[in-house]
């Protein structure tokens, strides 16, 4: 290994002079092992540049970042190399193409390709070099990671990879479970699904809504295929109720044979339109504001006669009715009374 660092410093002295380029000192160069269940960085900070960044986000493979807060390269695309080492004669750097350069923050972020060949050069001991020629009068500038120390933070890279979980907020947020059979139990491979879920909802308390949208196929008539579809997605929020999920989260639609996938001209296409729909979100709660003891006006309690219920005022007294003469029928006639008197709500039958 000295042998290699030997050689490794050699190569650096003899740059051409003309060539600028940023690395960490050899006896200086460390890496760095970050990460938690949703994303994983080994890290190699570069003297008076930034960083060079290997970063895996759960359910994808890594890619390369460089990162720098002032990007003396420039702007502009650059050429990403796994540069052969000097103890190896006979073997060429490994061109792995141009990449696009921003202005500072994470300057690019390589393809998942790219970061997997530079991981095996830094393994066989090559170096990742970016080089611009965007400098005066065409001079080359290069950004190196070295292979110093590697493989031993490869290995705890990997293990932080291990406790990734399998889908990433952007491949979780929408999905689907399917219903291949045509009924609406959930089979183990819509379980599996649902799982990841879950174990996703338990790891990022912050996403607190989800959407279910019921589907069906055109097999039956339109009110048994909504009918379906209702209960498909009811047999999803009922698994998702029994391991945990408040019911107040969910929101729950169902279409029948409205929204299909893929036109239902055959067994197969049918099959994709009998599912569930699933959308996660993040949803900030609404709260209320709570009335304190000074928000309430300030007052004289009422007293007891001010509290006393006000009474009625007596019926006046009615004037007696003057007398009838009788009709000669033995009836008494009918005089026009002076008192009003309220109308019935019902009808009056004729005499």
């Amino acid at each position: 290994m000295r042998q290699h660092y030997l050689a490794l410093l050699s190569m650096f002295t003899c740059l051409p002079a003309m060539a600028l380029t940023f690395q960490t000192r050899l006896e200086s160069v460390e890496w760095k092992v970050e990460g938690d269940q949703f994303e994983c960085r080994l890290i190699q900070p570069i003297a008076n540049f930034g960083s060079g960044e290997f970063v895996r986000r759960a359910g994808e493979q890594p890619t390369f970042q460089l990162r720098s807060n002032s990007n003396v390269l420039g702007a502009g695309s650059a050429t990403l190399l796994a540069a052969a080492a000097p103890w190896q004669p006979g073997r060429g750097d490994i061109n792995l193409g141009t990449v696009r350069m921003a202005r500072n923050g994470v300057l690019f972020n390589s393809s998942q390709g790219q970061a997997s060949r530079l991981i095996n050069g830094l393994l066989d001991g090559r170096s990742t070099v970016v080089r611009n020629y965007a400098g005066e009068a065409g001079r080359s500038m290069d950004v190196r990671v070295l292979p110093v120390k590697f493989n031993q933070a490869y290995a705890d890279y990997q293990v932080c990879a291990a406790k990734l979980l399998p889908m990433n907020y952007d491949q979780v947020r929408q999905t689907r479970v399917d219903f291949p059979g045509g009924g609406i139990d959930l089979d183990s491979s819509a379980q599996a699904r649902l799982d990841i879920i879950l174990d996703f909802l338990k790891a990022d308390p912050t996403v607190n809504h989800i959407e279910l949208d019921g589907h069906s196929d055109n097999s039956g008539n339109r009110l048994t295929n909504r009918d379906l579809s209702r209960r498909r997605a009811l047999a999803v929020m009922e698994y998702l109720k029994r391991h945990g999920v408040a019911e107040e989260q969910i929101t729950l639609r169902f279409h029948g044979e409205r929204y299909p996938l893929a036109p239902n001209n055959s067994p197969a296409n049918r099959s994709r339109n009998r599912r569930v729909n699933i959308q996660l979100d993040r949803v900030t709660p609404v709260e209320k504001p709570v009335e304190t003891a000074s928000d309430k006006p300030l007052g004289k309690a009422p007293d007891a006669a001010s509290t006393a219920p006000a009474q009625a005022p007596a019926p006046a007294a009615t004037p007696p009715l003057p007398s009838r003469p009788s009709s000669p029928e033995g009836r008494p006639s009918v005089a026009p009374s002076t008192v009003p008197v309220a109308l019935s709500s019902q009808a009056v039958a004729p005499l």
